[in-house]
């Protein structure tokens, strides 16, 4: 029924990479002069010779598969990088067991930014950059398949993204891959920037390389327990912000916006709206938390706008305890781990362009109360919104809901408390990080949860980050059948 050697050759591929991934953290213990590149060796040479063999073997196929093998292929991808990258923490200097290895790979790869490490400084610097380089590595790899494969399989009104067709997007750059060169190109360029502008701001040449991975592909590991806390530079606090900003919205957007037209970029639905809730969180909670943060206005503007951006852009950076701001704050960081950012971004969430056709689509319902038989039609980006698309969006905001409480349930059961649950399986779905609360708050970390709560995190996690519908199609019985 599946065409076995395009999933094989896929499979050779990806494995090839990240063993040639793992020569990142192997040429940085060599750098500083430890033993521990050894541990990294093995792994590179099975995978080097088990990927390589899958791709000479395969390397004739055509690689022409049917919307049943798109999920597939793209579900075993992402799980395969999950599992063959989470093999460092478990014969690395950590001696993590093969749970905490999973999690901390999964949080990495779907730049969710958890941890279960409360010693993170004493670790081997090679396993820090390779931490940073998960996430850097499943930011844009989320990029990729929000542009390309979601939109292909029609998930949750991804198909308004259609890179093909009668889209705003249709004139620029036809080809598939001239897009994801163009995509890449920009990412690197930003990764580059934002690590020279670290630099340029006190923070070590290590620390600069690793926070401009995890910073500009949202996903929140940090190479200090404090996080961003440690550096107590507003300096570093508002580049930032800036990149996260950059982070959130959409990367097709960004690649067609040039230096001479920058404003261009506010033309877009999404990122407007995006802009406008970020302002609006971020007025609200400096009018109220200001008194409980430390600084001058501009200072005291500065952190709140940091750790707000960092939550629904699903960072998870911290330089502040936001818990000390009020209740209020609390349950306006729960709302926006919800929204998240901008689809064709690197963060998690709903993403705002759901909540838009939601609201188109009430407006809708409404006016044909008052006029049944009106015809009236709505357009999100110049492109009319059909029936198909307001079905997918509404199914999918079911299932989100649904999933993240069936989560909570299942947090429930290890003895966690209500708040804990909650905010753990709203993060987890979002692919935030910290949540709320004494054990997974601002200062606290995931390594006092059971191994059955971890489990439980690291398929929200999964299930977050690809979208819900891509993994859950492949539990259909009748997918199997011709």
């Amino acid at each position: 029924m599946f065409k076995l050697k395009p999933i094989a050759l896929v499979s050779g591929t990806v494995i090839c990479a990240v063993g040639f991934f793992l020569f990142i953290p192997l040429i940085t213990e060599l750098l500083y002069g430890t033993s521990l590149w050894q541990s990294y060796v093995v792994p590179i040479l099975i995978y080097l010779i088990v990927g390589g063999s899958l791709v000479i073997v395969n390397k004739s196929v055509e690689l022409k598969i049917t919307i049943k093998e798109a999920f597939l292929i793209t579900v075993m991808s992402w799980l395969l990088v999950s599992i063959l990258c989470a093999v460092p923490f478990v014969y690395g200097d950590t001696k993590l067991s093969i749970i905490d290895s999973l999690f901390e790979s999964m949080s990495g790869i779907t730049t969710t930014g958890a941890t279960i490490l409360s010693n993170i400084e004493e670790l081997p610097k090679g396993l820090l950059i390779w931490r940073a380089f998960l996430q850097w590595l499943g930011g844009i790899g989320i990029v990729v398949i929000a542009l390309i494969i979601l939109p292909f399989l029609r998930i949750g009104g991804m198909q308004l993204f259609h890179l093909e067709g009668d889209d705003p997007y249709e004139k620029f750059l036809p080809k598939i891959s001239s897009v994801i060169s163009k995509i890449l190109t920009i990412y690197i360029s930003l990764t580059l920037l934002l690590f020279t502008l670290y630099y340029l701001n006190d923070m070590s040449l290590f620390d600069s390389i690793a926070h401009s991975f995890t910073t500009i592909s949202t996903g929140g590991f940090s190479t200090h327990n404090e996080s961003f806390a440690y550096f107590d530079n507003y300096m570093i606090l508002f580049i930032a912000v800036i990149f996260m900003i950059i982070g959130s919205v959409p990367f097709l957007v960004i690649a067609q916006t040039s230096l001479n037209n920058l404003f261009s970029i506010f033309k877009d639905h999404q990122v407007r709206i995006f802009l406008l809730i970020l302002l609006f969180s971020v007025t609200i909670i400096f009018y109220f938390a200001n008194q409980y943060v430390e600084g001058n206005i501009i200072e005291k503007f500065i952190s709140i706008s940091f750790n707000t951006i960092s939550i629904i852009s699903g960072t998870g950076f911290i330089s502040e305890n936001f818990e000390n701001w009020g209740n209020y704050a609390s349950v306006l960081f729960l709302l926006l781990m919800f929204i998240g950012g901008c689809a064709g971004s690197t963060t998690g969430g709903l993403k705002v362009f759901r909540f838009q056709i939601l609201i188109k689509y009430i407006n809708l319902s409404l006016k044909k109360i008052l006029q049944p038989n009106a015809v009236f039609a709505s357009h999100f980006n110049g492109k009319r919104i059909h029936d198909s698309t307001y079905e997918s969006v509404m199914s999918f905001f079911f299932l989100y809901i649904l999933t993240f409480a069936f989560s909570a349930l299942l947090l429930s059961f290890s003895g966690l408390d209500f708040l804990t649950c909650i905010s753990a399986s709203a993060s987890a779905i979002s692919n935030v990080g910290p949540g709320l609360g004494e054990v997974i708050g601002p200062n606290g970390n995931y390594s006092s949860m059971t191994d059955y709560s971890k489990l439980v995190l690291i398929c929200t996690m999964f299930l977050g980050r690809l979208e819900m519908l891509t993994i859950l199609i492949l539990f259909i019985p009748s997918f199997y059948k011709n």
